[in-house]
């Protein structure tokens, strides 16, 4: 999962820290690109910051109401939930939920097979008192199956906003990279497609810089910045996800990504930490992630 920037370790510092060349000179380090720390006077609010279980799923699997009560512990007020119940019913995990003080206020679930399926995943997602569920994963090389799968969602977001629930997509690096045909890409398809007045983005800042460094971009955050800014759909969450300079995920402040820079231009409702691939241990990670969230100024 290495993605190279190229053969300049300039550029690579360059293309890791989101500055354009440019801005190479003048920043002696990452600290020189950004206004003194004690200038930002915005922090994320405690309430908006959560964890996406796919980080901790080797703990969960050994145990899950323990991993569960570690990241309350620590101070996560919500979770977004992956890879099903382990045993339970929504009815049981939410009980268990309420009991260590956590909310799970969002899930990454496919898209239903049929309208039972989508009964079944709303009346799931209103038992745990979710506001959002998204869709995690697609991919295609067909731009005619990006847009029946646009037109699935918007089916399923209509359904879910009725029953007072808000319906995304969450991106890889893919869909700015593939080439469908005449330079348009399965990004294209989705925000032409997809109704931006049932459904939102759950951006993850790993995957789009990643995609910005795939397409040659020579200042990936900014790539990721103009993503947000012009996709029609609202961007209300943000998977925050750090970068190894070799392209490999990090824990959150141990990477290269600037995410005060993408802060300041755009706030959501929810931060969720991610990483697939925890640098020490899945709690070590949950815990940098939180305190990192905790104590950003932008």
């Amino acid at each position: 999962m290495c993605y190279g920037y190229g053969p300049s370790r300039r550029s690579l510092l360059a293309a890791g820290l989101g500055l354009g060349t440019a801005a190479i000179a003048g920043a002696a380090s990452p600290a020189a690109a950004t206004p003194p720390h004690h200038h930002r006077k915005h922090r994320i609010p405690p309430g908006q910051i959560s964890m996406q279980l796919w980080t901790v799923r080797d703990d969960l699997a050994q145990d899950y109401d323990a991993t569960l009560t570690y990241l309350a512990e620590i101070g996560y007020p919500k979770v977004e939930l992956a890879l099903g119940y382990f045993g339970r019913t929504a009815k049981q995990l939410r009980e268990f939920l309420d009991g260590i003080g956590i909310r799970s206020t969002s899930s990454h679930d496919d898209i239903s097979a049929d309208d039972a399926g989508l009964e079944t995943k709303i009346e799931n997602a209103l038992t745990l008192g979710q506001s959002f569920m998204v869709v995690p994963y697609l991919n295609s090389d067909s731009e005619d199956q990006w847009k029946a799968w646009a037109e699935r969602m918007n089916v399923e977001a209509a359904a879910a906003r009725k029953a007072g629930l808000r319906y995304g997509y969450h991106n890889h690096a893919h869909e700015f990279t593939i080439d469908l045909g005449g330079g348009r890409t399965p990004w294209d398809v989705l925000t032409s497609e997809l109704d931006p007045r049932l459904v939102h983005l759950e951006i993850d800042l790993y995957w789009a810089v990643t995609g910005g460094v795939g397409r040659g971009e020579r200042d990936p955050v900014r790539f990721t910045l103009d993503v947000i800014r012009r996709a029609p759909q609202r961007v209300l969450q943000f998977h925050v996800k750090d970068r190894h300079l070799d392209g490999d995920m990090a824990d959150l402040g141990t990477g290269t990504i600037d995410f005060r820079r993408i802060f300041d231009k755009h706030r959501v409702i929810e931060y969720i930490v991610e990483n697939d691939t925890p640098d020490v241990t899945p709690r070590r990670t949950a815990e940098v992630g939180y305190r990192y969230l905790r104590k950003v100024r932008f």
